[in-house]
């Protein structure tokens, strides 16, 4: 990201990958290079999450396949977060699990009840290579959590079980985009 400037506002909006593109099932590979390329990536998914109104976008749902993701999330205080994560490991996920509503842009419309911690916590690096280690409680840290799980081609359909998880794939294979895109 340039200095002092609007995340995304110099990105250019890219299409989504959309279940069932492979791109989404498939772990991301670590970002080695720390320049302008990866600063224009950043900007991209910034400009591309807001495009779709989103709160979290990660490199593969544009089908760039590194572990990079943007977040502009906030937590269960209206805290708002904003930032990005070069290479993040989720180091923590803790404290109480929680069921509530998950959503994700790369499964347009649709949602489901998710179980996933109130905490969490991500290492990796800034866009120019620094360090930083991110916390998440409530809300955020559920988005973190979905994040992190897409850079290693897994998307919130996959931590459903039983008659949510049904319910959810009998929707998915409904949706005008997943006929589109061929089976799963």
């Amino acid at each position: 990201m340039r200095h002092g400037s609007i995340p995304g506002a110099h990105g250019r909006v890219r299409p989504l990958s959309l279940l069932p593109d492979s791109v989404l099932r498939e772990p991301c590979r670590e970002a080695t290079a720390f320049g302008p390329e990866l600063a224009d990536l950043v900007e991209d998914l910034f400009a591309t999450m807001y495009a779709a109104q989103g709160v979290g976008l990660a490199a593969n749902q544009i089908g760039v396949p590194l572990r990079v993701f943007v977040y502009d999330c906030p937590d269960d205080e209206d805290v708002r977060h904003l930032g990005h994560v070069v290479n993040p490991r989720l180091v923590e996920a803790d404290g109480v699990v929680i069921r509530g509503p998950e959503s994700c842009l790369s499964l347009p419309g649709l949602e489901a009840g998710t179980e996933r911690y109130d905490h969490a916590v991500v290492e990796g690096f800034t866009v120019t290579g620094e360090p930083v280690t991110v916390h998440g409680t409530g809300f955020f840290a559920r988005c973190l959590q979905h994040e992190c799980d897409h850079l290693d081609g897994t998307v919130y359909a996959d931590r459903l079980s039983g008659r949510r998880h049904r319910r959810l794939m009998r929707q998915i294979s409904r949706s005008s985009w997943h006929r589109a895109g061929g089976p799963a």
